[in-house]
């Protein structure tokens, strides 16, 4: 039986939208083996919302697209899930279950096939890199699609372990089609200088260790404005996070998850009924296959 482990991811991370990601110490973690009945799927960790243990779950998909990519009959399959990574709450599930089981598609199969070629499928069916390259590499990753190609940068953060990072779980969902509905189909050219150039600094802080530089370089105006409208409680979450001493405050993907940074564990903020924090540090391995 093979198992994989893979990390939960936090992107866009303010201003990066669809392009900066990094990877967080919560994991999903897979079993499979072939099996003589078609599909088998045991859920080991059931969640509010249920996951599919059918053709429709997403593990299972990506495993029949990689031996229908590699050319291969797929086998019958018997998979165990254990999910940690809360769904529907911008903390990359979708991308956890992609690479998890393209990894174990490649195990299964045989084929072998590069981190580098199974981390450009992971990015086409994703459609963005900021989860799946993440997830797949650890650390914190800058990609851009072009052409259906991912090229992309892991970043050397040594200064990242000066660093805690609170994660703001709410209660409720918000999933990723409904926070794109939200987003306007043109921007001006003054909302993409903004947010041009606090990338590029988000990116220069984090690898120079300049963090009093993060309160600026986390600000956003293509999608954080856009899916307050429709996050109970989030401008309440984020002044009371800055007022607590936070170094900034993003949405993680999609949201309704925000991540505080800080300089330390010792942080409360108040928050709104239903809306629990943790810390996470970053995971710095990405995915990894064992083989029992």
């Amino acid at each position: 039986m093979i198992k994989i482990i893979t990390p939960a991811t936090t992107a866009n991370m303010g201003p990066g939208f669809d392009c900066i990601g990094m990877a967080l110490k919560l994991y999903n973690t897979l079993w499979v083996e072939e099996s003589e009945k078609d599909l088998e799927i045991e859920i080991l960790r059931r969640q509010p919302l249920s996951i599919p243990e059918d053709e429709t779950n997403l593990i299972y998909k990506t495993i029949k697209g990689f031996y229908e990519k590699v050319g291969q009959s797929l086998p019958g399959i018997h998979m165990m899930q254990e999910d940690e990574i809360p769904l529907t709450r911008g903390l990359g599930s979708s991308a956890a279950c992609v690479v998890s089981g393209l990894l174990a598609a490649n195990a299964l199969s045989g084929a072998n096939l590069s981190k580098e070629e199974l981390l450009q499928m992971a990015a086409r069916m994703e459609g963005h890199p900021d989860n799946a390259a993440p997830a797949l590499l650890g650390g914190v990753v800058v990609g851009a699609m072009k052409d259906g190609r991912l090229s992309y940068s892991r970043l050397e953060t040594p200064h990242l372990s000066r660093l805690s990072f609170a994660v703001l779980v709410p209660e409720f969902p918000l999933s990723t089609e409904e926070a794109r509905r939200v987003l306007p189909l043109m921007y001006s050219r003054e909302d993409a200088v903004f947010n041009a150039s606090r990338a590029a600094l988000l990116v220069a802080a984090l690898m120079q260790g300049q963090f009093d530089l993060l309160e600026c370089a986390a600000d956003d105006r293509i999608h954080q404005p856009y899916r307050g409208k429709i996050i109970p409680g989030m401008s309440e979450v984020f002044e009371s996070c800055m007022n607590a001493g936070a170094k900034a405050v993003f949405l993680s993907g999609a949201g309704p998850t925000a991540i505080a940074i800080t300089a330390s564990k010792d942080f409360s903020p108040k928050l709104p009924n239903g809306w629990e924090l943790n810390f996470l540090e970053p995971d710095l391995t990405g995915a990894s296959v064992y083989f029992n």
